[in-house]
């Protein structure tokens, strides 16, 4: 809870503080990493600091989380910053990085707004920060403990079992833990994070979903094309075959399959469709008898990874494709005009965010309760952002 002084302060100057976050996390990230260029050793993903995804996402959370303590001050924020605590789990994050980025973040302040940040008015911002990262501590601390890792060590090595080409630009890659020991317990829909050296030496991590759950371990990963073109993924498809090693962590995400009773509504596009395909291999390994409507949007019948898994799996299905669609497959984009939505319905969307933004406006428009829809973004979360 903010204190009534701080309280006052933040609301009198989060509209200053909220324009200027851009130029702040912009100042806080270059110069957090001319002194610290370790974090980009494992920890901090180059390609979101290239194409300035995580500079937004940090902005978009920081302005959330303020605004939410302001207008829900006896609230415990715990439900805004649970998916941020299972990225920052799933690479690792411990307590002792707060302390250096509440250094760089308010030297970035002071630099941005200059003699607009007073004694009284850092205090009030401190006073915020601490209060995001004590619950972020809190629950990361907690997801550490359910995977038995100690100060964010969750890293295990695996064997890769078999290789397998999805589509052109989609790979999957079978798994088991290199010292025969059991699989760490995952709910479907989590995701793990793979970490690798690349050939200038630096670690990196990418986050995958599990595309399959099971005893073992399936991760699908497409090819990231473009500017910034995706440094992992590239490394991956043109250097892992079978009999190869991978570093992985434990399981992590808030996005899962609840074990309710209500339909399922499944909805998703591209590489989305991976979660997606962990949930239907669920309910079918556990003898479901959920109704499910399953929806997937794709370029084409070509481009659509894991489509025999989710033919297979799911008995309500519709496809759409950009071209190439043929019967009974739907032509153009997602659209749910004339699709019959169960009532009462569980809805799960996984895809690009202006896919999701557009069909969960159609969910809206068809009656499924806002509580009741769910997403998941790859990568950082730019809805808050956005």
């Amino acid at each position: 809870m903010l204190s009534a002084d701080s309280a006052a302060i933040v609301r009198t100057t989060l509209p200053v503080i909220g324009a200027s976050l851009d130029a702040i996390t912009a100042r806080f990230y270059e110069t957090m990493f001319a002194d610290r260029p370790e974090l980009l050793d494992g920890l901090f993903n180059r390609g979101n600091q290239a194409n300035g995804e995580q500079r937004r996402a940090l902005a978009g959370s920081i302005a959330a989380f303020a605004t939410r303590l302001l207008e829900h001050p006896d609230e415990r924020p715990d439900a805004l910053l649970t998916r941020i605590a299972h990225k920052h789990a799933a690479v690792g994050v411990t307590d002792d990085q707060y302390v250096i980025v509440h250094k760089y973040l308010f030297a970035a302040i002071a630099h941005v707004l200059g003699d607009a940040v007073t004694a009284e008015v850092a205090a009030a911002w401190d006073e915020v920060y601490w209060l995001m990262a004590g619950a972020l501590i809190a629950q990361e601390a907690r997801l550490y403990a359910a995977s038995h890792a100690r100060n964010g060590d969750t890293w295990r090595r695996w064997r890769v079992v078999a290789r397998r080409e999805e589509t052109p630009d989609v790979v999957s890659f079978l798994l088991r833990p290199l010292d025969g020991a059991p699989v760490p317990p995952a709910r479907p829909g989590q995701y793990v994070s793979v970490r690798v050296r690349m050939p200038d030496g630096v670690h990196q991590l990418r986050q995958y979903t599990l595309s399959d759950a099971g005893d073992l371990r399936r991760i699908t990963v497409k090819r990231v094309t473009g500017v910034p073109e995706g440094e992992v993924s590239t490394l991956l498809h043109d250097t892992v075959r079978a009999g190869d090693e991978l570093t992985l962590s434990a399981p992590f995400g808030d996005v899962t399959l609840d074990d309710g009773a209500a339909p399922l509504v499944l909805a998703s596009a591209g590489i989305g469709g991976t979660p997606i395909v962990a949930m239907l291999q669920h309910l079918a390994a556990s003898g479901s008898d959920r109704r499910v409507l399953m929806l997937h949007a794709d370029r084409s019948p070509a481009d659509h990874a894991l489509r025999e898994d989710m033919a297979n799996l799911a008995d309500e299905r519709i496809f759409w494709y950009e071209q190439g669609a043929a019967t009974p497959d739907r032509d153009g984009l997602m659209n749910l005009t004339d699709v019959e939505i169960p009532a009462g319905a569980v809805a799960y969307l996984c895809g690009p965010l202006p896919f999701m933004r557009e069909v969960r406006a159609q969910l809206l428009k068809a009656g499924v309760a806002a509580r009741d829809i769910n997403y998941e973004v790859f990568g950082p979360d730019l809805w808050l952002a956005g």
